[in-house]
């Protein structure tokens, strides 16, 4: 049964979307991918939304100065637990392996905590680096992004997956895009024409 969840920006297009959408961002340059994160981040967090990042490019002396910019502070965003930054390495590859049960667990995690302390939603916005191709558990990727979909569903955290397209060769990228419903176009938020329902997805 399909949840009715509350609209949310997102900060790096005018577009609203539900509670718990799973959007997927292709980024050629780096400064692309930090607009669209700093931009996400901000939203939930000027909207009482709990908000992580997962990311290695993510500089925290940067980061500070941005939220010090938008009268928020850094530490103690942080300290009670309203925003948080962590590695991709170190939430996706612990013992450098990609386990997406345990990721899944975490979110899940993440989102009924999130509700218990009061927020009126949560986000998380994470890069997946290329090195997923090489870790023990990389070939669920997939999987993993199907059933985050599925996930959202009950546990509506609003998600931002974001890959270098760099970094992936163009039938992964096309893969990837294919278990996203939603994809970042030119800072707009479009259906994703490639999308495969993720009960489909998992039976072929």
């Amino acid at each position: 049964m399909k949840h009715q969840h509350s609209m949310v920006e997102l900060g790096f297009t005018k577009e609203k979307v539900p509670a718990g959408t799973h959007i997927c961002q292709i980024f050629s340059d780096d400064d692309e991918r930090n607009e669209a994160l700093l931009q996400f981040i901000l939203s939930g967090l000027k909207n009482d939304e709990r908000a992580a990042c997962f990311s290695e490019k993510t500089d925290l002396k940067s980061l500070k100065e941005f939220f010090l910019h938008h009268e928020l502070f850094y530490d103690e965003l942080e300290q009670s637990k309203t925003f948080s930054l962590a590695g991709t390495r170190d939430v996706y590859f612990q013992n450098n392996v990609f386990d997406p049960d345990r990721m899944l667990g975490t979110l899940q995690d993440y989102h009924v905590e999130s509700v218990n302390m009061g927020f009126k939603n949560a986000r998380v916005i994470g890069e997946m680096t290329p090195e997923i191709q090489e870790i023990e558990g990389g070939d669920r990727l997939l999987e993993y992004e199907c059933r985050v979909s599925m996930l959202l569903e009950e546990h509506p955290v609003t998600a931002v997956c974001q890959y270098d397209a760099h970094g992936f060769d163009g039938a992964t990228i096309m893969d990837i895009l294919k278990v996203h419903p939603l994809m970042v176009v030119k800072g707009g938020v479009v259906r994703n024409p490639f999308f495969i329902p993720p009960d489909e997805f998992l039976a072929q």
